[in-house]
């Protein structure tokens, strides 16, 4: 092909299968499990939505905590394959607690499966992950997570926890492409997914993903996505070069940076500390505020602000230090741009207390 009719986002070349199977085991190292890996050439949702489809069918009964608008979805396409739903939800905006997910656990003996978010981006919550997942150990219930918010960020031993689904993007800590995913999958996952009345035949189907798996984890069904795969390959190529752990602290840092600039403000973080996410902070307005007005005001500012998502979150804005933005000018951008749009809006706001309290966090090194 001529030069000037070629094009790298266009013309790229097919991403070779024999490549796809080290890609899983990459994804494995970083979940810590020896669970199969399945990819999906499709954003998360998609992959999530796959494992409701393929878990779900009459007899079944699972318990969904809904701790965002997204986590109700689950239960919708739960009970679209005509299982029973136990739902669970937290207080609008805030994370669940262990002792009403026991309480369920042991009102509702029937229960076989547990679907839960670890870290939301809609609000900045974390979900007690680990105490979750051994209460359901304990009682042989399969344990599904929607990690995409969480891998990378969040410390997450896949096996150590006993998670038998994992779903995972890259966009997010792992900085990669928004056009892939893909999910980690136990025995006990497996066994109650291949149970009588399993999905086929389409491309939710997780037990006709198997079959990448058991044909050697060569080409994936349908219509290759290679552009995304190698940006994938190249996401990963730069996180382990950083290095696993570093990422996790990079990330826990920037969150306790961006917590205590807003604290230094004058502003008051949402989350209580260590029920918070590493990749998106969330603050509380000012009643006097009006969250339209404010961000607003911080639009010119350029930096990555946003509303808060869902019930509760009306008067939440969302700092984002998520993947590259973990790092000291993003956060403090952030928290200097919350504080001028507060004071834009007549609130008082403390910027040079701010911007040293995140630089502390920063000038040790």
């Amino acid at each position: 092909m001529a030069a000037d009719r070629w094009n790298a986002l266009n013309d790229v070349p097919d991403f070779p299968p024999h490549r796809l199977g080290p890609l899983a085991d990459r994804l494995a190292r970083i979940l810590k499990t020896r669970n199969d890996i399945l990819l999906f050439q499709t954003e998360a949702v998609v992959a999530l939505e796959a494992v409701a489809t393929s878990i779900a069918r009459p007899g079944l009964t699972a318990l969904n905590i809904v701790t965002s608008p997204f986590g109700a979805w689950f239960g919708d396409w739960l009970r679209r394959g005509g299982a029973d739903v136990v739902t669970l939800s937290a207080k609008p905006a805030w994370p669940i607690d262990i002792e009403s997910v026991e309480a369920v656990f042991d009102a509702h003996p029937e229960v076989k499966a547990v679907i839960l978010c670890h870290a939301e981006s809609a609000n900045g919550v974390l979900n007690p992950l680990a105490e979750i997942a051994a209460a359901a150990r304990a009682r042989g219930i399969v344990t599904i997570v929607d990690a995409v918010a969480s891998v990378g960020g969040h410390a997450l031993d896949v096996d150590a926890l006993g998670i038998d689904i994992a779903v995972i993007g890259p966009q997010k800590a792992l900085a990669g492409p928004a056009g892939v995913s893909a999910l980690s999958v136990s025995q006990a996952a497996w066994a109650l997914i291949s149970a009588a009345g399993g999905r086929r035949s389409s491309t939710l189907s997780l037990l006709d993903r198997r079959d990448w798996l058991d044909s050697g984890r060569g080409a994936l069904p349908g219509t290759a996505a290679p552009l995304e795969f190698f940006a994938l390959e190249a996401a990963l190529d730069r996180f382990e070069a950083e290095g696993a752990e570093a990422v996790l602290a990079r990330h826990v840092r920037a969150a306790a940076a961006a917590r205590d600039g807003l604290l230094a403000l004058g502003a008051r973080p949402w989350a209580d500390f260590g029920r918070a996410s590493h990749l998106v902070t969330t603050a509380a307005l000012p009643e006097a505020v009006d969250p339209e007005t404010f961000l607003a005001a911080a639009a010119p500012l350029d930096m990555e602000l946003s509303a808060g998502i869902g019930p509760g979150a009306a008067r939440l804005v969302r700092l984002n230090h998520t993947g590259l933005r973990a790092r000291f000018d993003s956060v403090l951008g952030n928290v200097l741009a919350y504080g001028i749009a507060l004071q834009k809006c007549g609130a008082p706001a403390d910027l040079a207390a701010a911007a040293a309290a995140v630089a502390a966090h920063y000038g040790a090194d």
